[in-house]
């Protein structure tokens, strides 16, 4: 009984430093962070809006809808608030290994800057080290950055070339982004089963042959 009043008595005394470590190690952390002057802005703006379209704000299941729209809103576009130049340079690796590395089927979703409304797919990265490898998780982590803004699909994949080329400063780099379009899925053209491709290419990779090895290696499947 003394062992557990003292561990009570430990975590009263420290409970926000316990706290604080609990969210720092947590993977979800920037979940609910959010600015409150900024959200209630914004969720000001969505309550005029539902107005707007003949609903009643007031009623139960649209009480807090605007709040939680703001909320989802600012999560959908923290990229704005993220430097993914700062994510590689905090991973990069001096390392003799030259040959290509590739990371593929990065799932990803952003939202249309045309419309607002989602696009969603994977990502295929690959490049060729120069004198540097980085971890291999800050490549998802760009993809989110420039994924987590207004976009148009060619420019994110244009962002993410750009940031990994000018950053690694590799021998080559490659992007292949394939997504679908809810602006083109359910309003519009309404092809629900259309995906969109774009690509960029950098140093060796715009080789042929460095490019379909690429191509190549992200199309197939590993038993």
């Amino acid at each position: 009984m003394l062992l557990i009043k003292e561990n009570i008595n430990f975590v009263e005394d420290n409970y926000e430093y316990i706290k604080h470590k609990i969210k720092s190690m947590s993977p979800y952390r920037n979940l609910e962070e959010y600015n409150l002057e900024i959200t209630d802005e914004v969720k000001s703006r969505y309550s005029s809006i539902i107005a707007e379209i003949g609903e009643d704000v007031g009623r139960e299941g649209l009480v807090k809808t605007p709040e939680r729209a703001a909320k989802a809103m600012l999560f959908l576009t923290q990229g704005y608030q993220q430097d993914a130049v700062e994510i590689l340079k905090g991973a990069m690796f001096k390392e003799s290994y030259d040959e290509m590395v590739i990371i593929k089927d990065i799932e990803l979703y952003s939202l249309c800057e045309h419309h607002m409304l989602p696009f969603f797919g994977k990502a295929h990265i690959a490049y060729i080290p120069n004198g540097h490898i980085v971890g291999l998780s800050k490549i998802p982590r760009v993809v989110d950055v420039f994924a987590r803004r207004l976009q148009v699909q060619e420019r994110l994949t244009h962002d993410i070339l750009e940031c990994i080329n000018n950053t690694l400063k590799p021998k080559g780099v490659a992007v292949v982004i394939e997504a679908s379009h809810m602006c083109m899925m359910m309003r519009g053209v309404q092809k629900q089963n259309s995906v969109t491709t774009t690509s960029g290419f950098r140093g060796q990779f715009e080789k042929i042959e460095t490019r379909n090895e690429f191509l190549k290696l992200i199309s197939s499947k590993l038993s």
